[in-house]
């Protein structure tokens, strides 16, 4: 059995780093699993699953992953494989336009990570996005929610989609080595109480309303912010406007991610909607305090294991930082609770559950 992954690229995100993380596991498990980027610009995740040297990795080039050409580079891989698995818009559409003109008989497989997308919302695009649907084998969705959102939305029967929740290496997150506060910035100590949020800086993500939970927490909190995208402009403006300079630092896209995670006190996901994050297990399997907001896609994974704050609510969210710095007692029983959730979530599970549809479809 042969299997390509289809995405846009690996940059920053989670689609990506599940990707990085689940390919030289197929490896491990005797699947020939390989890689194909619509654009292959440099990445840290490109370079760090090019040297485990577990797969081959196909770049269309580096133009627009939006550009329609990209349908005919498409074309010969597909005679090359017997599954395609493909992640994120636009790949999901090129890639059956591509099978549709060359009459291949690969098997499609499209994974939906989000609850929402800008298409569900446009009428239009909805008529186009419901007959591209069709010709999907199987539809992976990482959620319940998920499911049932896009199986109104195509209208096509319960019985093309399946539900694998997303997993993270728990091994990888248990082993890692905190670094010292200072370590981190020079703008820390020892008696700081750190927050740290790991995410792609967009809309979505809504890093705004961390930053604007300092103004109502004493000095000594702070805050790293890893990740990057085009959103890190405005949020560095708003640190500048709330002259908080001294208590944020942006780390940029980090491989540490594990270490940082321990490095920190509390572990904060301010998100406007969620599939299921990889950054919400992450951060639950960290042995810290999760704290996320109460959104879709967030509240199933973190109810009765991290703390939930109103979405978009700065001070509800400083309330809920404030009480977990205090109450030691409260504090370790959250990071208890997290923990426990986390291991419902093994990425060897995951795995295991992809290559037995992979041979159902075969």
């Amino acid at each position: 059995m042969r299997v390509v992954h289809i995405i846009n690229s690996l940059a920053s995100g989670g689609a990506e780093k599940l990707l990085l993380d689940t390919i030289p596991i197929y490896k491990s498990k005797g699947i020939e699993v390989d890689l194909l980027l619509l654009n292959g610009s440099p990445s840290p995740f490109l370079e760090a699953l090019k040297e485990t040297g577990c797969c081959s990795i196909y770049s269309l080039g580096l133009q627009s992953v939006y550009n329609p050409m990209q349908v005919f580079k498409l074309i010969p891989f597909l005679k090359k494989y017997d599954i395609a698995q493909v992640h994120l818009f636009p790949s999901q559409y090129w890639v059956v336009l591509a099978k549709i003109l060359s009459f291949s008989k690969i098997k499609l497989i499209v994974t939906e990570h989000n609850s929402t997308n800008p298409r569900l919302e446009n009428r239009f695009i909805a008529v186009f996005d419901r007959l591209f649907y069709r010709f999907y084998d199987k539809v992976i969705c990482v959620s319940n929610e998920i499911s049932n959102t896009f199986i109104n939305y195509t209208g096509l029967k319960a019985s093309k989609f399946t539900v694998i929740e997303n997993g993270i290496d728990l091994q990888k997150m248990y082993t890692a080595q905190p670094y010292f506060k200072n370590e981190t910035s020079n703008l820390f100590s020892a008696q700081d109480f750190v927050m740290i949020q790991v995410a792609r800086f967009d809309k979505q993500k809504d890093q705004e309303t961390i930053i604007h939970s300092l103004k109502y927490l004493p000095e000594n909190i702070k805050l790293i912010l890893v990740g990057d995208g085009i959103f890190k402009i405005k949020c560095q403006a708003l640190v500048q406007e709330l002259q908080l300079q001294e208590r944020v630092v942006f780390l940029g896209l980090r491989m540490d991610v594990p270490r940082l995670l321990k490095s920190a006190d509390v572990v904060v996901l301010s998100s406007r909607h969620e599939g299921l994050s990889l950054s919400s297990i992450e951060g639950m399997a960290s042995g810290k305090p999760f704290v996320a907001s109460d959104v879709p896609g967030l509240q199933r994974i973190v109810s009765d294991a991290g703390v939930l704050f109103k979405q978009g609510n700065a001070k509800d969210l400083a309330n809920t930082i404030e009480k977990l710095m205090i109450n030691e007692t409260y504090y370790q029983e959250i990071v208890i609770s997290c923990l426990k959730r986390a291991e419902q979530y093994d990425i060897q599970i995951m795995v295991d559950k992809h290559l037995h549809l992979y041979q159902t479809i075969v």
